[in-house]
């Protein structure tokens, strides 16, 4: 028997596992080490009270929930369904803009289903851009408008979106003096996480710079179903025009409580759309067919329970606001949206970064929050707090945030009142005996 041959040096060396540009392209998440301390404090027993994450906590209707499990246990709902979505719940989505909006859409040409609204928007940018390819998002971003662009290879330039006329007049200069001009403006209002709204009269002035410096555009009206003290949020796609130039991204998962069930629709230029279309059809089956139809009972019979629910999170939008200006913090109450964009108090902001004061929330106050500095350098000096949590519950982090300022502020004053330690300069060496015999002499 012959002997086993001794394998190649190479072959001791560890494999190495290499990643396409696109993904070294990804900077670091600014978000890590918030939710590594947050499943820390939580394995250790901490009932941290989470406002990072706009993830709803309340449930849907129960009708829809029936509607789920009357439709899951048909055999015929099991198979694979198609990418573009069943055409019934297109022609709800289609009856909700006409109702809502006043809006016509095509459900057979004009409407497609996807996986969440994050799903859609990642893969419309496969679809749309390229290499070499500018795309104006807005600053600051949510955190897929930049990387979606990023990852389908595509510039990202991100323009503050605080004034909305100031907005514009960047849009229209940065076509005039870039080049190549812009392909296409990813739009978001109510916008997340700044909150920022505007008026239909926004989306006009659009549609003029898009068939100006020919860009198109992508609206996501992610919040759309969530406005307060009477502010409804106007559609993209009402504004004359829009549907030529530019699509918009609807979900179910903020004003309906089906965030887990990702269930979101892309309405608009009938191009884009199948350019979409094209795309899923290589990377996805479609939607399960149940929670399809679940969808169209939500769509069709629960608007009283959706307005219910922007009742709910005005309440707790009061609930923070109160608390946090009792704290001294100066916050403008949003009109829309499930979060609080607030300004760090500057006596903090002068002594550390947002991320350290987020992380000093966590640490020593059991309250998670989302550093305005993950949404970019526009963001920095902020934090966006959800409001998905119950009115008892803000105001029990409210009174956390506050005891956990005065520990901070009584440690600061503490370290000020003590005298310093000495350091090595400030320690003499003993004389020397020759020094002694000197003074001695």
């Amino acid at each position: 028997m012959s002997p086993t041959p001794t394998p190649p040096r190479d072959s001791e060396k560890p494999f190495e596992v290499t990643f396409s540009q696109r993904v070294y392209r990804l900077p670091p998440y600014m978000f890590g080490r918030i939710n590594n301390l947050l499943y820390q404090k939580r394995r250790s027993g901490n009932d941290v009270i989470d406002m990072g994450m706009g993830n709803p906590s309340d449930p849907p209707e129960q009708l829809v929930i029936d509607k789920l499990s009357e439709a899951a246990a048909d055999p015929d709902n099991h198979g694979y369904s198609k990418a573009n979505g069943i055409l019934n719940l297109r022609r709800e989505v289609a009856a909700k803009y006409f109702k809502k909006y006043g809006v016509r859409v095509d459900p057979e040409t004009e409407v497609i289903v996807c996986l969440g609204s994050k799903e859609g928007f990642s893969h419309m940018c496969l679809a749309l851009v390229g290499p070499g390819d500018n795309v104006i998002v807005p600053a600051p971003y949510f955190p897929a408008h930049m990387y979606a662009v990023m990852l389908a290879s595509g510039n990202a330039i991100a323009l503050e979106v605080a004034d909305s006329e100031k907005f514009l007049a960047n849009i229209a200069y940065t076509c005039e003096h870039l080049y190549p001009r812009p392909k296409l403006l990813v739009i978001n209002y109510p916008h997340n996480p700044s909150t920022v709204t505007i008026e239909p009269e926004f989306y006009v002035e659009v549609v003029k710079l898009a068939r100006r410096y020919g860009f198109m555009v992508i609206s996501d009206l992610a919040y759309g179903d969530v406005g307060f003290d009477g502010y409804v949020p106007p559609s993209f796609l009402a504004a004359p025009g829009a549907a030529e130039v530019g699509v918009e991204f609807t979900t179910m998962s903020k004003g309906y409580n089906m965030a887990g069930w990702r269930v979101g629709f892309c309405a608009g230029n009938a191009e884009m759309i199948r350019a979409l279309a094209t795309i899923k059809g290589y990377y996805d089956y479609g939607m399960f067919q149940a929670i399809q139809i679940a969808a169209i009972m939500a769509l069709r019979h629960t608007d009283a329970a959706v307005e219910k629910q922007s009742k709910i999170y005005e309440g707790r939008r009061d609930v923070l606001v109160e608390g946090l200006r009792r704290l001294g913090w100066k916050v403008d109450p949003p009109k829309a949206g499930m979060f609080l964009w607030a300004r760090v108090p500057d006596k903090w902001l002068a002594r550390m970064s947002t991320m350290d004061f987020a992380m000093l929330l966590l640490d020593q106050g059991d309250v998670a929050v989302s550093p305005g500095s993950g949404f970019g350098p526009a963001g920095e000096g902020y934090l966006r707090m959800s409001l998905v949590e119950n009115e008892n519950r803000l105001r029990q982090a409210v009174r956390q945030i506050g005891r956990c300022l005065e520990r901070e502020e009584a440690r600061w004053q503490q370290e000020k009142t003590q005298p310093p330690l000495p350091t090595d300069a400030d320690l003499e060496p003993p004389p020397s005996e020759a020094s002694l015999e000197r003074v001695e002499s």
